[in-house]
């Protein structure tokens, strides 16, 4: 399938139909969440997997069906499989970099979810729903160091570009990776399931901003028909079936912008700042943000005056 080909609009009728059945709360929670998960996620991975363009077309298809996949931004080729459209690159030039040195930019395309201030060592996960910060983490000392900081949840929808970058410039120290299930991360699922992030499988990213040396840390957490992460910096592929190490530690400097992995679906990015970072002006729950968007503006310092 050649994606130089302009993506058709969905038809009105065809909206209503599919924004009708994924609105039903009670039928999307079963179909998504009430399965064999992981037995589904591993499926999955290896169904997208299977090089056939005449699948891969039909499988498209389908996708379009129930998203608004739209790949007129994707670099032109023709994909061999479904994981090669999963993990599409952009033509060059559509995500600008925001230069505002005083300000860390969104990882990744998404839409804005639970967002503020860590409380009491918790954050939220939806409305009058909060998980402790620890658990997500995987470490009490860790989760301490972000008392009183600023957080953002990014939902990567599956028909969004799923690969993900640096908010700043950083140095990488450190990635643990943490086993666990594979629930649906959609706003229906985030209402019903408490402690939603801390189940599933993700990684935490640990990464010294420059050149004022703030943590920043950058969390992908992955969901049913995903579990795959790719982290180039350590130029592995973490997954469901994963049995190795869980921590590494590192030192490789990356620069706002640059591209640290990719999720084979779509999923959730957990963004923390320490205490004195904000969120951008205007940012709140249900916004759509574009890779290299303003997310956070750091504290007023020389050199980094907005």
């Amino acid at each position: 399938m050649n994606t130089e080909q302009t993506t058709p609009p969905v038809a009105p009728a065809r909206r209503r139909w599919r924004d009708r059945l994924l609105l039903q709360e009670d039928l999307n929670f079963l179909l998504t969440n009430r399965v064999p998960r992981i037995a589904l996620t591993r499926l999955m991975g290896w169904y997208s997997r299977i090089e056939s363009p005449w699948l891969t077309r039909v499988s498209i298809a389908i996708w379009r069906l129930f998203t608004d996949l739209d790949l007129s931004e994707a670099q032109p080729r023709t994909y061999r499989s479904l994981r090669e459209c999963f993990i599409r690159e952009l033509r060059p030039g559509l995500r600008p970099i925001d230069p505002n040195p005083a300000v860390w930019t969104s990882p990744c395309d998404a839409i804005v979810g639970a967002c503020g201030t860590v409380q009491d060592g918790q954050v939220l996960q939806a409305k009058g729903m909060a998980y402790p910060l620890a658990e997500l983490l995987g470490s009490a000392a860790l989760a301490g160091a972000f008392q009183g900081g600023t957080y953002v949840t990014l939902r990567l929808t599956s028909s969004m570009y799923h690969r993900f970058h640096a908010p700043c410039d950083a140095r990488l120290e450190q990635v643990n990776y943490i086993a666990g299930d594979t629930w649906n991360v959609n706003p229906i699922a985030l209402a019903r399931v408490e402690r939603l992030f801390c189940r599933n499988v993700r990684a935490v990213l640990r990464l010294r901003a420059e050149p004022d040396g703030a943590p920043l840390l950058v969390v992908p957490v992955a969901a049913i028909l995903v579990a795959s992460l790719r982290l180039h910096a350590l130029n592995l592929q973490l997954h469901v079936r994963w049995r190795g190490s869980n921590r590494f530690h590192c030192d490789v400097p990356v620069r706002r912008g640059e591209e640290l992995g990719w999720f084979e679906h779509g999923s959730t990015v957990v963004l923390l700042a320490p205490p004195g970072h904000t969120l951008a002006p205007g940012l709140a729950p249900g916004q759509t943000v574009r890779m290299g968007q303003a997310l956070l503006s750091r504290p007023c310092r020389q050199g980094l005056q907005p």
